[in-house]
């Protein structure tokens, strides 16, 4: 099940000379393979459809989380702190879509932890990138609860709240191509950024005159590495970006796709983070639309609900196709409509989202769940894996020439990075969860801020 990879295969080490495929033929070992006859065809997203899609996937709970942590670090370390993840998480994802190219048939972090490790890092992947995805999916539940406790009041009790979120993502994650859910994709990166600009004005024309706000500031080591973990939090979309450049047109096009993103996320981080902390000052919410007012919190939550749900549906389509396509590969089920392959597909959903759900009771906490993944998962394929990437591509040339010496000492550095990331975002997050302890799981309380 799977592509096996021979560890005598020759890795070619000139990228640069590589000949683009014909648009409409299926790349050597591509894990959906021919779909000339298929009713279902996955491989039809252009650049710009992909763009928008890790948008909608990125840019959503990570830009809640910014004024909150540029309230904690002061505003100069956290806009250098924004703008340096951002070109490291622009450079790994870069060389996840080289990869990809010298790799056709990966369409998974799992697939790329077999040609690393064999079965044991396909095994291993897998359920890291499982729990991963599942995790993330829980996060939009989680304020899922949080915004509609804002916008009713807290009309009901937190856990009815949680599984109307499970049912409504169940629902939009039935289609079973990414170019469909790019329609969704729209609608969630409107959502977003009217939300965050009504939350922006609203916090602007309430700001008392004597707000406080900080260069730098003198905090503690745990709080300032749980903030910079949920900055952490707002690059992370990479374990995604297999599965988005299978199913694109021309995976060659993919960084045009990465630099939409990277633009587009670091520029509404940056003047999110700077302009609501400017005007709400140290007390500032985490997520920031909490700190609009009791009546104006209740707006930017509607506007914003389009984009918690579509952007946990994007990570869980991702999730729930990984599974798909590892029970489905080289049979015809896999662009079929009958009822095997939808049966199949709509348990996946619903038993993934579930899972999803009770995660999103049992962590209750925001800033304490963003910061838990990132430190666990993020840090790995997000910056570690893809560093990884690099060093087995160019494995015998590390040290051919000057450039080369420059970027073998760059991805160790960032292996370094990630690390450090998930040791010490262990141990602040863990400790986090164990201060809070005092908010309960899995109870029917506001937990709107």
């Amino acid at each position: 099940m799977g592509h096996q990879y021979d560890s005598n295969e020759h890795i070619d080490h000139s990228l640069a000379d590589e000949e683009k495929p014909p648009l409409d033929a299926a790349p050597t070992n591509d894990p959906f393979g021919d779909e000339s006859h298929g009713e279902v065809k996955y491989r039809t997203m252009s650049w710009w459809q992909a763009g928008m899609l890790m948008i909608a996937e990125n840019v959503s709970l990570g830009v809640l989380s910014m004024p909150s942590a540029m309230a904690t670090l002061g505003i100069v370390p956290a806009v250098i702190i924004i703008i340096g993840l951002s070109g490291i998480a622009w450079y790994t994802g870069f060389v996840i879509g080289q990869f990809k190219l010298r790799f056709p048939h990966i369409h998974s972090m799992a697939d790329a932890g077999e040609l690393l490790m064999g079965r044991f890092g396909r095994e291993l992947l897998e359920v890291g990138q499982l729990l991963f995805l599942i995790f993330l999916m829980a996060s939009h539940i989680l304020t899922f609860t949080q915004q509609f406790n804002t916008i009713t009041g807290h009309g009901t009790c937190t856990i009815v709240f949680g599984v109307v979120g499970l049912i409504l993502s169940c629902i939009c994650a039935l289609p079973r191509t990414m170019s469909k859910v790019y329609w969704m994709s729209i609608a969630s990166c409107t959502s977003i950024l009217v939300a965050t600009i009504v939350t922006m004005v609203a916090i602007g024309v309430q700001a008392p005159p004597d707000v406080q706000v900080k260069a730098t500031t003198h905090v503690n080591f745990a709080d300032a590495f749980l903030s910079v973990t949920n900055i952490i939090f707002a690059y992370i979309a990479h374990i995604a970006f297999f599965g988005f450049i299978s199913e694109m047109k021309d995976p060659h096009e993919f960084p045009k796709s990465l630099t939409m993103l990277q633009v587009a996320d670091t520029s509404l981080y940056i003047v999110t983070a700077v302009v609501i902390y400017r005007y709400k000052g140290a007390d500032v919410a985490s997520p920031a639309l909490s700190s609009a007012g009791p009546l104006m919190a209740k707006v930017a939550y509607g506007l914003a609900i389009p984009t918690v749900v579509i952007a946990g549906v994007v990570f869980g389509h991702v999730a729930c196709k990984y599974v798909y396509v590892r029970i489905f590969r080289g049979s015809d089920h896999l662009h079929s409509n009958g009822f095997v392959a939808v049966g199949t597909w709509v348990a996946i959903c619903l038993s993934t989202w579930t899972i999803a759900w009770v995660i999103a009771e049992s962590i209750p906490v925001f800033n304490d769940l963003l910061s838990l993944i990132s430190s666990l998962f993020g840090s790995w394929f997000s910056f570690g894996l893809p560093a990884i990437f690099w060093l087995v591509m160019n494995k015998g040339n590390y040290f051919a020439n000057s450039s080369k010496i420059f970027l073998t000492l760059v991805n160790l550095v960032i292996l370094g990075i990630a690390c450090a990331i998930c040791g010490l975002g262990l141990y602040v997050s863990g400790k986090s969860i164990h201060d809070s302890a005092s908010t309960a799981s899995w109870t029917c309380a506001n937990n709107a801020q």
